[in-house]
């Protein structure tokens, strides 16, 4: 019998033949959309948190969504992504990663179960899931910090293992993160170095956290700090600078004794060269930033803020050695951290009485300036000099620009930023206010509130204000979005509230693009996970939630 030939006369056809065999992809189960998935031609890898070490929470190569297709019509939850706990980190991706024998999109993700997951990202598939517990241990939970708010705490609703969100160092395609773990009373962190092809550990991981530090401090013993794998919460994003790994910790609740540290490891051996701690002499100085990580410039300096303890010795509260509320600019110096500039507000000490800390809003470097942007509980917004950024005057507060949104709002929140083509912008959505675009005046380099405008909608409210992300293609109109996600109702300081997805024009943003509440049946994602902020590359906006999954919104089919 003959064999029977297939001719394809055009190339074209021959060739959309083979990319569509090459491509195809079966979606996960569960997802109500069946279509073919082709290669994305985006590539942009999001790989540490708010998408650089500036903070600024913008990805400036979204080619795909605009104004015009971001809309209730063409937009909405193509997939989501199942996980086994809450996420509190922002999750990363890797843009056309091998990985899996193809050349893919990943996003990766971690719970407070102390798992990572590797999905693809432009259909959902699961690459690799690994759980990272101590052997013979568990996760740590609230019920475990028993002297946290009177021994009832609530600021995690359960688990507290992987926190702080992980950072990816893509020339070795290596993830760093800390994962809790505990047992008959025994509590450890670990920091974690593992492949992000495989979650397999690299060599040398993962590593005891332990530290020590000289100070007769608060809990010190013989005039030595000891680091507390309870006590100390790991609750800031994870930074790379240099090769180097910084880890950074804050408290459960103000349970004392705690301190600020800072902690640097090699990226390459995992060999601790950096112990910082902020309040050596004295008591907290803890670094929360609303999950936001520390900032860092092109000179390899570090930007943070230490939220309420002491400030200074007694009689000298300009001496650098206890810098608790404060804005603080380090540098490396041998095995420990230098005070290269700092500012702390004139009255540091009425914060302190009032629990208004320093470094509850997520600190940011404006892109491309030398400026540094920084928020309190009391409600004001500082610009900081990052030449200098105001030191202590116990009569003024003597930096660039002051500015104070509400006695109402404490801040707890993540800013964004935006350069357009004809102005550039600061967003802010602080619980009890709207959402506001802020101009920055390259002119008089501060914030021109006189022209600020203000989201027509009702934001958050209690004590969680939203998380901000930024996409658009460049400069070029009609491409920027501002993405807010923030709890729709309730207090989601103590409280695991619904949470509610918006979009809006970052040119204007009393022009509301879309909501996930428009199309609730098909765009619900559950409830919000608290300063996680939104992910957006590659045509997806990702949402970390606080339901056990990652939602996934696109372009509709």
């Amino acid at each position: 019998m003959p064999r029977m030939r297939i001719r394809i006369r055009s190339l074209p056809l021959l060739l959309a033949l083979l990319v569509i065999a090459a491509c195809k992809d079966k979606l996960p189960s569960g997802n109500t959309t069946t279509t073919t998935t082709l290669l994305n031609p985006q590539s942009v890898s999001v790989l540490t948190q708010h998408n650089e070490n500036t903070r600024s929470g913008w990805n400036a190569s979204e080619t795909a969504l605009t104004t015009t297709n971001v809309d209730a019509q063409h937009f909405g939850k193509v997939f989501s992504l199942t996980v086994d706990d809450q996420i509190y980190a922002q999750p990363l991706v890797a843009g056309h990663l091998a990985i899996d024998g193809s050349v893919r999109n990943a996003v990766f993700v971690a719970t407070v179960n102390n798992s990572i997951y590797a999905f693809d990202g432009d259909n959902g598939t699961l690459f690799w899931k690994r759980n990272y517990t101590a052997p013979g241990m568990r996760p740590p939970s609230n019920r475990d910090m028993t002297g946290a708010c009177d021994g009832a705490y609530r600021d995690f609703s359960g688990n507290i293992g992987i926190v702080g969100t992980p950072v990816i160092d893509s020339a070795t395609s290596t993830m760093y993160f800390v994962a809790r773990s505990t047992s008959n009373g025994t509590f450890v962190q670990h920091l974690h170095a593992v492949n992000i092809l495989t979650g397999f550990e690299v060599a040398g991981s993962p590593v005891d956290i332990r530290a020590t530090y000289a100070g007769h401090g608060e809990g010190s013993v013989n005039n030595v700090l000891t680091f507390d794998p309870q006590k100390q919460n790991q609750r800031q994003a994870l930074t790379l600078v240099n090769g180097v790994v910084y880890v950074s910790f804050a408290s459960h609740c103000d349970w004392g004794p705690y301190h600020g540290w800072i902690l640097g490891y090699n990226g390459a051996t995992l060999q601790r060269q950096v112990v910082y701690n902020d309040t050596p002499d004295g008591f907290a100085g803890g670094v929360w930033a609303s999950g936001m990580g520390m900032a860092a410039d092109d000179q390899g300096f570090l930007y943070n803020v230490s939220g309420n303890g002491t400030v200074g010795v007694p009689g000298d509260p300009t001496n650098v050695t206890n810098r608790a509320e404060s804005a603080l600019k380090l540098a490396v110096s041998g095995s420990t951290l230098r005070v290269v500039s700092y500012f702390t507000p004139f009255d540091f000490q009425h914060m302190n009485d009032e629990d208004l800390d320093y470094g509850g809003l997520g600190a940011m470097l404006i892109p491309n300036s030398r400026y540094f942007l920084t928020g309190d509980k009391a409600g004001f917004l500082y610009l900081l000099s990052t030449e200098a950024m105001g030191g202590y005057s116990p009569a003024t507060n003597q930096v660039q620009q002051s500015v104070r949104l509400s006695a109402t709002s404490e801040m707890h929140a993540q800013p964004a930023y935006f350069h357009g083509s004809a102005q550039e912008f600061v967003y802010l959505w602080p619980e009890n206010e709207p959402l506001r675009a802020i101009p920055f005046d390259r002119g008089t380099n501060t914030l021109d509130m006189t022209r600020a405008t203000s989201a027509l909608v009702s934001g958050p409210t209690g004590h969680s204000g939203a998380v901000l992300s930024v996409s658009s293609n460049g400069d070029k109109d009609g491409t920027g979005i501002v993405w807010a996600s923030y709890a729709a109702t309730g207090d989601a300081e103590h409280d695991v509230s619904p949470g509610v997805l918006r979009a809006f024009d970052a040119n204007d943003v009393t022009k509301e693009l879309w909501s996930n509440q428009r199309n609730a049946l098909r765009d619900n994602a559950g409830a919000y996970a608290k300063f996680a902020s939104p992910t957006i590359a590659n045509g997806r906006v990702y949402l970390p939630t606080f339901a056990n999954q990652v939602v996934v919104y696109g372009l509709l089919p």
